[in-house]
């Protein structure tokens, strides 16, 4: 099983803010679509990036600590057969621990904060 401090999610604003409103993330269309939540680790999150939003703005990059995400948090091949952080279970909005807006350009290459770590 891979372990990391972090996991990472991109999320349109409007879909982070609904998920503020509603107090747990709602998803975005794959999450509902596959039944649980995709995250990055920090290391897969600049590919991540390049590969589903280049050239889309107004995306919010947020940071959720692993540890208390106990069981539910599983790490599953997918890209590559490198193992991504899966969540099966609801994620409450109070879990977040940085964000920050991020338009990503057309090339889909990004600096990223200095909390993705």
């Amino acid at each position: 099983m891979a372990t990391a401090e972090f996991i990472y999610k991109v999320a349109s604003r409007e879909i982070y803010e609904a998920s503020l409103a509603a107090g747990s993330f709602v998803g975005q269309p794959i999450d509902l679509k596959d039944g649980y939540i995709h995250f990055s680790s920090a290391t897969q999150l600049g590919e991540t990036i390049r590969l589903y939003f280049a050239g889309l703005s107004d995306q919010v990059l947020f940071q959720v600590p692993a540890a208390p995400l106990g069981e539910a948090l599983q790490w599953e091949a997918s890209r590559g057969g490198d193992l991504f952080p899966h969540l099966f279970a609801p994620l409450p909005m109070t879990s977040v621990s940085n964000m920050t807006r991020l338009d990503v350009p057309a090339d889909g290459r990004v600096a990223l904060p200095d909390w993705v770590k």
